[in-house]
């Protein structure tokens, strides 16, 4: 019988998975995020009055300036004042992790999550998908590894996202203070569901949800906007986990897919895409460095995850095996995991 070769993956020591999880855990518990940098509390005077504003830096570089209070009104100073303190122990949290080599996205993708964070948005449901996602487990999962910055954010919701009150999309976006535009459809008539910065490298936000065929669109009524479908993503959302993104100077609480589940997708995007050739090698190289270190981690997870699996899903990565496994390697325990969790459809060897 062959021996299996496990995967040595360079991973992070427990104590700086402590702090990141602390860092998590005190950000989790705070109903609001301050955008852009901490910033400072600087008094004005006019008109006879003083007030006290709060004055910080954007993710566009400009300075902005938030109306605190009035000068003697003390329980709005303090409180101010404790959301600074808070904000800046926040950001040399995040400065130590990414000398660490944690994941850690660019202010931009931070300051559109925040505002996503304060409007409820990840409480009702909304998931971080995509790479970012992908990044995401790398930090949960304690691997480091080299991840290609990302000009996009992927966000995924039902269509029966859990909003108190309807709430503009696009108009949340708006107050990042970034110049983004919708994305016009492929065709005249087609919905926007995307925005993004101009330039060509600008920041794009794609919001995704389920459907029976990838690339319609979809209305999403509570947000005023309209999503993308993707084929078997009513799976990938059904068991989400709470997780948090850093980025820039911020840790902002978010949902993400179930990593088992993260996976599985990940494989069958890699195998089905027929057009950008470099992103489907991208979705099976992400999907095989989280199978690796998950097989390592609890090898049962992808097994008992695959019970649940569409059957177009299974047949599908069953079916194209040899390409599933050139991205494995040599993940010897990966693919013993995947293969016993295939079951009756025997992968090719």
């Amino acid at each position: 019988m062959a021996t299996s070769t496990r995967l040595h993956t360079r991973t992070h020591e427990l104590a700086f998975r402590t702090q990141l999880a602390e860092l998590k855990e005190r950000v989790r518990s705070t109903p609001r995020l301050l955008p852009g940098t901490p910033g400072t509390l600087v008094k004005r005077s006019g008109t006879g009055r003083s007030y006290w504003y709060r004055v910080y830096q954007s993710a566009t570089g400009k300075q902005v300036e938030e109306l605190v209070g009035r000068d003697g009104d003390e329980t709005s100073y303090a409180k101010a004042r404790d959301e600074l303190a808070f904000a800046k122990w926040v950001s040399d949290q995040v400065r130590d992790l990414r000398r660490l080599e944690f994941q850690v996205a660019d202010k931009a993708v931070g300051q559109v999550l925040v505002e996503l964070h304060n409007a409820g948005f990840f409480q009702a449901g909304l998931c971080v998908v995509g790479t970012l996602g992908y990044m995401v487990w790398l930090n949960e999962l304690g691997i480091r590894a080299v991840t290609a910055r990302t000009q996009d954010i992927d966000l995924a919701a039902r269509q029966d996202l859990k909003l108190a009150a309807a709430r503009s999309f696009l108009e949340v976006l708006e107050q990042t203070r970034m110049p983004f535009n919708p994305v016009p459809g492929l065709a005249p008539s087609e919905p926007s569901s995307s925005v993004k910065l101009p330039g060509a490298a600008g920041l794009r936000v794609d919001l995704l949800t389920s459907g029976p065929e990838t690339g319609q669109s979809e209305p999403m009524p509570t947000l005023h906007w309209h999503a993308q479908t993707v084929a078997h993503y009513d799976y990938l959302l059904e068991d989400p986990r709470e997780a948090a993104v850093l980025a820039g100077s911020h840790c902002i609480p978010v949902r993400v897919p179930a990593v088992e589940r993260f996976v599985w997708h990940k494989l069958y995007s890699g195998v089905v895409r027929k057009s950008f050739p470099e992103k489907a090698a991208k979705d099976l190289r992400q999907a095989a460095t989280l199978a690796a270190a998950l097989a390592e981690q609890d090898e049962d997870a992808l097994a008992d995850s695959a019970t649940a699996l569409p059957k177009a899903m299974r047949k599908a990565v069953a079916s194209h095996w040899k390409l599933v496994l050139g991205s494995i390697g040599d993940y010897g325990l990966a693919r013993q995991t995947l293969e016993r969790a295939l079951g009756d459809l025997h992968p090719v060897p």
